[in-house]
């Protein structure tokens, strides 16, 4: 072999190169990568609202030995605890041995919200032999993408009397879907003329529910009573107690392999879901940590972690102080030396759109998972911008453990950006960086990841609870 030139140890030595974990991986790590690929899928088609998501973390939470936790409950060392914030949020701990006052609480914290088409209050009507269900968009989508694809129906009614049903429609192959019209392109001169943004307005984007009418000649509104009568004949329920559900429209597609070679996963709701499966799965790996470690999967990230399922809720604070206080610690004293994970992704490099990105600092896929140091828009502005010592800090931990991991900024500085959960975090004196998994089509109805990068951020969030 020949001898390398002290050129190339030198630039060895001091240079960075970006790695690709599946170039890094032998057959055996790959095979991990995949089997743990499947695992995720099958969590992202139980999932796909933020209830469901919390309905379902509380699940592998119990199989893994966590039990409920209530305000006020006794804490010991040891405890592994959830608390279910009104089904909509989960917060999960375990109670270490080693001293909160030295160390504080290793934080990893996610949303388990999507973009999607919210019902309103009073959304049913009928016209022109169609029924129709009325939607208020939530969170930051492409109107015009949520056309003419097909639909699922999720969500709870509560009823006067408390009673809460339970409504899933559309995931069964058997199940009827739903839709939105979109206008033929024949006719569609002048909605193509529009930009994108307001081709399709928020008022247009009503469902598709029926076309039947009740077979009795004295009603009014024969095709709106006709799915009155499927909804109470399946679930009990009248038009009324529409005014206190909580249901939404999501994309009706199951989580599915992308590509001949199957390295990628397209599906609904990877923001941010693709960072809260990671999260819970290192929690459960790290059994044999020292520290005390919690994991936040939180509610309303995507309207701005506002409510009492958001980031912002006092809950947060609420348990960390209860955890100081089964301790005899000062939560002052332990925030100020905690440290934490804003688990969310980031946007992926794409060859398609480069303009919009800054190749030598954008996310690229396969090459692990990504940590940023700033998020915001243009100016820096809407970003906790991590310290420099906490990015080293977590750094010497990749490096102690062998992730794989890059870096990124969400576009170009004047292309536009985004913001997580890490400001409200950093607002209570917690050091807090950014790190998650690199998406394709991000808020899409249907977005794309590499499994390298799903499978890099669980190993990451283990070396850090760890």
């Amino acid at each position: 072999m020949k001898e390398k030139t002290e050129g190339a140890k030198m630039q060895e030595l001091l240079s960075y190169k970006r790695k690709n974990v599946y170039e890094e991986a032998d057959a055996a790590r790959i095979k991990d990568i995949f089997d743990y690929a499947e695992g995720y899928k099958a969590f992202l088609d139980k999932a796909k609202t933020e209830r469901e998501a919390a309905e379902e973390a509380i699940a592998m939470a119990e199989r893994a030995g966590y039990r409920p936790y209530r305000l006020g409950d006794a804490l010991q060392v040891g405890d592994k605890r959830y608390y279910s914030n009104r089904g909509r949020s989960v917060i999960l701990f375990r109670i270490g041995e080693n001293s909160l006052s030295e160390e504080g609480i290793r934080i990893l914290t996610s949303h388990i919200d999507s973009p999607r088409l919210d019902l309103k209050q009073n959304p049913l009507y009928e016209e022109a032999g169609m029924g129709f269900l009325k939607t208020h968009y939530y969170g930051g989508v492409k109107k015009y993408q949520w056309t003419a694809i097909p639909l699922a129906l999720h969500g709870v009614m509560v009823k006067a009397d408390g009673e809460s049903v339970k409504v899933s429609i559309g995931e069964e192959a058997s199940d009827p879907i739903f839709y939105i019209n979109d206008l033929l392109p024949h006719l569609a001169a002048r909605q193509t003329a529009e930009p994108l943004g307001s081709a399709i307005s928020g008022e247009s984007l009503n469902i598709l529910v029926g076309g039947l009418p009740y077979a009795d000649k004295e009603v009014e509104h024969k095709i709106k009573l006709s799915v009155l009568s499927l909804l109470n004949e399946k679930y009990g329920v009248t038009e009324e107690d529409f005014l206190s559900a909580e249901l939404c429209l999501v994309p009706a597609f199951s989580a599915r392999d992308v590509g001949l070679d199957r390295a990628l996963i397209g599906a609904y709701g990877h923001d941010d879901r693709v960072c809260s499966y990671p999260a819970l799965t290192a929690l459960f790996a790290a059994e044999d940590t020292k520290h005390t470690v919690m994991v936040v999967l939180a509610d309303k990230e995507e309207i701005g972690s506002v409510g009492v399922s958001g980031m912002r809720s006092e809950i947060f604070m609420d348990l960390i102080n209860e955890i100081c206080a089964a301790k005899g610690e000062n939560p002052a004293l332990v925030r100020s030396v905690s440290k934490c994970l804003s688990a969310d992704v980031t946007a992926a490099f794409d060859p398609n759109f480069a303009d919009v990105y800054e190749k030598r600092n954008s996310a690229m896929l396969s090459c692990g998972t990504c940590m940023a140091k700033y998020t915001g828009a243009r100016g820096k502005s809407g970003t906790s911008d991590a310290t420099a010592e906490l990015v080293a800090f977590v750094r010497g931990i990749f490096a102690k453990h062998g992730v794989i991991w890059q870096t990124a900024e969400l576009g170009r500085v004047d292309a536009g950006g985004g913001g997580t959960v890490a400001q409200f975090i950093a607002n209570l004196n917690i050091d807090t960086v950014d790190i998650g998994v690199p998406v394709i089509s991000m808020h899409a109805p249907y977005e794309v990841v590499s499994k390298a990068d799903v499978y890099s951020t669980h190993e990451a969030f283990v070396a850090f609870l760890k």
